[in-house]
C-alpha cells in the first residue's frame, strides 16, 4: 500500500496537475511537463523491452543532459534504484563502484561511453542514450510502443538512489537515499526559501551529485523549472542569468568567486533571489564581495547523507553573521555533541549531529559504517562546530581531514590507499592546502622504501590510473620520513606546515 496515497512518481503526478508548466531548459530548448513525461514514457518502454524490472540497481554515467534527465525520472517510473556515477572517475574506480552496488546495467552518453565500456564485464548490460536534445528526441520519437508503461507502485521508503560519498577508510560508501528522505528535504527547503510560481532553478551541479538530483526532484515537485547546463563556464553563466529569468543558483564557494571575478553583480542576474552557496565553508571575504555586489547569497550546510540540505540562513540574515548557516530546516535538527555524545554548551565546540525525515537509511552493504554514522537517531557527520548563542550553526572544520576542491570532497585516505599500494612507497600522508580558485588542492608527503626509489612524475603517473583528475596531488614531496605524534600516529599538522613550504609543484 502507498503510504499517505502517495506515488513516487513524481514527474507523472506533476504532468497531471500542470501540464502546461514549464519543466526544463536545456540545449537551447525547452520542454514542458507533459512533454517531459512523454519523452520519460517512451524511454520507460524501451528499457522494460529491454528487460529491466523493478527492484534492479542501474548506474547512470552521464554529464547533464536532457538524456540525464529523462533517465533519472525514468529509474523512479519503473522501479529501480539508481546509481548515480561521477564522471570523472577513472575506469578502476567506476569498476569498483558498479560492483559495490551489485549494479546489473548501466546507462550512459556518448561522452562517457569509453570509459563505460571499459567497465563492463560479463553480465553487466550497457546502454548508450543519445546526449544532445534534439537526437534525443528524435531517438525516442523512433522508438516503436510496444508495452503499457504504469507506475511502479512503491513505498516512500524504496530507495531512489545509492549516492556514493568519499570514504574515510580510503574507500566511498553508497548512501541510501529514498524518496521519503527527497520529499521531506523538499518540504524543509521550501518553507526556509519559499516557492515562487515563476522560479527558474539554473543547475550547474552535475546531476550525479545529491544536490543536483535535489533540485530536479525539488523543481518538480513545486511545478518550477530548471535551467539544465553541462559543466560551470562563467559567461554561459552570467548570460543565462542576465537573459533566461534565472530566480535561483546552487554553488560553491570556487564558483561563485569565479563569477564574480567575472564582472557578476546584481544588475547582471535581475530576476536572481537566492544563491544557495555550499559545499564548503563560505570564506567572509567572498560573502563580503557578494553582498558588496547587491548579491542574494544564502549561506548552506548540507551533506550526501542528509540528501542535500540541511540548514540554510536567508540572505538577509547572512549578512549580520557571515558564514554561518543558521538554523536546520524544518522537521530537521542539528546539535553539537561532546566526544561522549552529550550535547555541548553554547559556542563549545564538537561533533555535528543531524537527525530528521532527511537522512539516510544507512550505507549500502556497510553494516559497520551504518552503525558507526547512525547512533540513537542521530547521524554523526564527522564534522566540527558549535552553536551560538542564538542557536545559529557555525562550522569550524569539514570531516577533519577531508579536502573540499573546486566543490568536490575529497578524503585523504583514499588517496593514501592508493600511493600505498605503489611497491616503493612507505608511507604517504595527504592533506589540503589554500589555493586560491579551488579552495584546496591536495598536497603529498611520501616516504619512499629507499631513497630515489621513483620520482614524483612517475607516482603521479601511477595515481592517474585509479584516481580521478580532481583528485590528483597538485603539491609532492619526499622525505626521509613522515613525522609523527607521541602516539605513534601521523601527524597532519605537522605535514601540512612542510608542504606549505615545499617547491616540489608537480
Amino acid at each position: 500500500m502507498q503510504e499517505f496515497g502517495l506515488t513516487t512518481d513524481w514527474l507523472r503526478a506533476r504532468a497531471q496537475a500542470s501540464p502546461e508548466a514549464l519543466a526544463v531548459m536545456t540545449d537551447g530548448s525547452a520542454y514542458t511537463f507533459r512533454e517531459l513525461d512523454a519523452m520519460v514514457f517512451r524511454l520507460c518502454d524501451y528499457l522494460k523491452r529491454e528487460g529491466v524490472v523493478a527492484g534492479e540497481h542501474i548506474a547512470l554515467l552521464m554529464p547533464n543532459s536532457l538524456a540525464a534527465v529523462c533517465a533519472i525520472f525514468a529509474m523512479s517510473r519503473l522501479g529501480t534504484t539508481i546509481v548515480p556515477l561521477n564522471t570523472r572517475l577513472t575506469q578502476s574506480e567506476v569498476i569498483w563502484q558498479i560492483k559495490r552496488a551489485d549494479c546489473s546495467r548501466i546507462l550512459c552518453s556518448p561522452t562517457s561511453e569509453v570509459t563505460a565500456r571499459q567497465a563492463v564485464e560479463d553480465g553487466l548490460r550497457l546502454y548508450v542514450l543519445p546526449e544532445a536534445s534534439a537526437d534525443l528526441e528524435a531517438w525516442l520519437t523512433a522508438a516503436p510502443i510496444s508495452v503499457e508503461t504504469r507506475s511502479q507502485n512503491q513505498n516512500l521508503h524504496s530507495l531512489q538512489a545509492i549516492q556514493f560519498t568519499s570514504g574515510t577508510t580510503g574507500f566511498p560508501k553508497g548512501a541510501m537515499i529514498t524518496y521519503a528522505n527527497h520529499l521531506w528535504g523538499a518540504i524543509g527547503s521550501a518553507f526556509k526559501l519559499g516557492i515562487q510560481a515563476n522560479d527558474r532553478w539554473l543547475v550547474c551541479m552535475p546531476l550525479f551529485h545529491v544536490g543536483g538530483m535535489a533540485i530536479l526532484f525539488r523543481s518538480c515537485l513545486y511545478g518550477t523549472a530548471i535551467v539544465l547546463q553541462c559543466g560551470f563556464d562563467e559567461e554561459t553563466i552570467i548570460r543565462s542569468l542576465e537573459t533566461e529569468k534565472i530566480t535561483l543558483i546552487s554553488l560553491v564557494p570556487t564558483m561563485l568567486k569565479r563569477l564574480l571575478d567575472a564582472g557578476l553583480c546584481a544588475d547582471r542576474a535581475p530576476g536572481l533571489r537566492l544563491i544557495l552557496l555550499g559545499g564548503a565553508a563560505a570564506p567572509t571575504d567572498l560573502l563580503e564581495s557578494a553582498f558588496d555586489a547587491g548579491l542574494p547569497v544564502a549561506v548552506t550546510y548540507g551533506l550526501t547523507e542528509a540528501t542535500s540540505q540541511v540548514a540554510t540562513m536567508r540572505p538577509e540574515e547572512a549578512r549580520a553573521k557571515p558564514g554561518s548557516p543558521g538554523r536546520a530546516l524544518l522537521f530537521s535538527e542539528v546539535n553539537i555533541v561532546d566526544e561522549n555524545g552529550k550535547s555541548a554548551a553554547a559556542n563549545q565546540p564538537g561533533e555535528v549531529v543531524v537527525r530528521g525525515p532527511s537522512v539516510m537509511a544507512g550505507y549500502y552493504a556497510d553494516d559497520e559504517a551504518t552503525r558507526s554514522a547512525l547512533r540513537n537517531g542521530w547521524f554523526h557527520t564527522g564534522d566540527i562546530g558549535y552553536l551560538d548563542d542564538e542557536s545559529d550553526l557555525w562550522i569550524l572544520n569539514r570531516r577533519s581531514d577531508l579536502i573540499v576542491s573546486g566543490g568536490e570532497n575529497i578524503y585523504p585516505a583514499e588517496i593514501e590507499r592508493v600511493l600505498r599500494s605503489h611497491p616503493q612507497v612507505a608511507e604517504a600522508c595527504v592533506v589540503g592546502l589554500p589555493h586560491p580558485v579551488w579552495g584546496q588542492q591536495v598536497a603529498v608527503l611520501v616516504q619512499l622504501d629507499r631513497p630515489g626509489a621513483i620520482d614524483g612524475n612517475e607516482l603521479l603517473d601511477y595515481c592517474r590510473k585509479s584516481l580521478a583528475g580532481y583528485k590528483q596531488p597538485r603539491l609532492l614531496a619526499f622525505t626521509d620520513e613522515i613525522p609523527t605524534t607521541g602516539s605513534g600516529k601521523i601527524h597532519r599538522h605537522a605535514v601540512e606546515e612542510l608542504l606549505a613550504n615545499s617547491v616540489g609543484q608537480l
